[in-house]
């Protein structure tokens, strides 16, 4: 059974930094295309950021040059450094995880296969 979890996240003021982390766990499973997403209420759920197997990445505009998506494939562990936060950034952030490689930029939200329960981002003004 794949599992994700994630952590990190808690409450910051505007302008600070956090680092959420994603641990991948599943006996057999490497996942090859794994991302960021978070959802604020009222709101759809919106991707941040999706990395695939070879390291590369994407990101929305939302967030480009504020947050850097990084993997550590010997730990199965998907990382989000998110700095120069602001109050529109506070939302549940997911992880999510797939094991097909093709794809992985435009697959849509859905048809990731596993997904964490979500970690919570307040940030205050």
């Amino acid at each position: 059974q794949v599992q994700l979890t994630e952590s990190g996240g808690g409450s910051v003021q505007s302008g600070g930094s956090l680092r959420l982390s994603c641990a991948v766990s599943g006996y057999g499973f490497t996942p090859a295309c794994m991302g960021w997403f978070r959802q604020a209420p009222g709101k759809e759920r919106e991707t941040l950021a999706r990395i695939d197997d070879n390291g590369k990445t994407d990101y929305a505009d939302s967030v480009k040059g504020r947050f850097t998506v990084s993997q550590d494939n010997v730990k199965n562990t998907l990382f989000l450094q998110m700095n120069r936060l602001n109050a529109d950034d506070t939302a549940l952030y997911y992880c999510a995880a797939d094991g097909r490689p093709w794809s992985c930029f435009s697959r849509p939200q859905g048809d990731f296969g596993y997904w964490g329960q979500g970690t919570q981002v307040t940030v205050s003004s």
